[in-house]
């Protein structure tokens, strides 16, 4: 058995091959799976939990298909789909994750999480961060009429492209020193994120002890698994259909 992570899938009705390449994950692999981790930015934006177009109901009854085949699912929001709710739980089975977890792999902790709050450097999208994640303003977003909805989306997605164009690679990554501090409060010599894009497995020593950090690659032309088992792990490349 083994446990599986994706991230940063950034699933839109716009985008049919990385969907399709989803769809057929779900359906071959992760249903064997003992257990699927997807830590963030699942959508490439998620409107809200009352989304019911044929996009987002599609996407809602894989999960669904899933769950109740009995695979766990756990989510952790990331940048693009922190509006994902109780009411997306309540409807796919799926577990919601707080900020970051510390799960059990086959008798090694590790903490999981998005990832971006480990771009210290990024101070803008911190302070952007901050303020989305504010239960009012959530409550707010989540009350308004749809196309209203969409219109403050395209705004934020329009202006998320031009930040990211003026930011330095450098920026944008993680800072290694809040990596160590994640994982020392946590006692854990293992962390899985996503966010940066950067697929990779690194090594460091921490305190004479080695610490592992595995980042999760993206989905934009390939999928990308993060397979787990009692007898290791392997970040693992999954073809578009041609």
């Amino acid at each position: 058995m083994t446990t599986l992570f994706i991230s940063d899938l950034h699933l839109s009705a716009t985008t049919p091959e990385i969907t399709q390449c989803f769809v057929q994950f779900m359906r071959e692999e992760a249903i064997h799976a003992e257990a699927l981790y997807v830590l963030g930015d699942l959508f490439e934006f998620w409107i809200g939990d009352d989304d019911c177009s044929d996009f987002a109901l599609s996407i809602r009854a894989e999960f669904k298909m899933l769950t109740d085949k009995g695979v766990p699912c756990f989510f952790t929001q990331g940048n693009r789909d922190f509006l994902v709710g109780k009411r997306f739980s309540k409807q796919t089975g799926v577990q919601l994750l707080g900020d970051e977890t510390v799960i059990d792999l086959y008798g090694r902790k590790a903490v999981v999480l998005h990832g971006d709050t480990l771009c210290t450097k990024d101070v803008k999208y911190l302070e952007y961060r901050a303020k989305v994640q504010q239960p009012w303003l959530q409550w707010i977003f989540n009350r308004i009429p749809m196309f209203i909805k969409k219109k403050i989306v395209r705004k934020v997605q329009s202006d998320i492209r031009t930040d990211k164009q003026s930011k330095s690679l450098d920026i944008m990554d993680v800072t290694q020193d809040e990596v160590e501090q994640v994982m020392l409060k946590h006692h854990v010599d293992l962390m899985i994120h996503g966010h940066t894009h950067r697929p990779n497995v690194h090594h460091f020593p921490v305190k004479e002890t080695d610490y592992t950090r595995i980042v999760l690659g993206d989905w934009y032309s390939q999928g990308s698994v993060l397979v787990y088992d009692k007898d290791g792990f392997e970040l693992q490349q999954r073809p578009f259909a041609s």
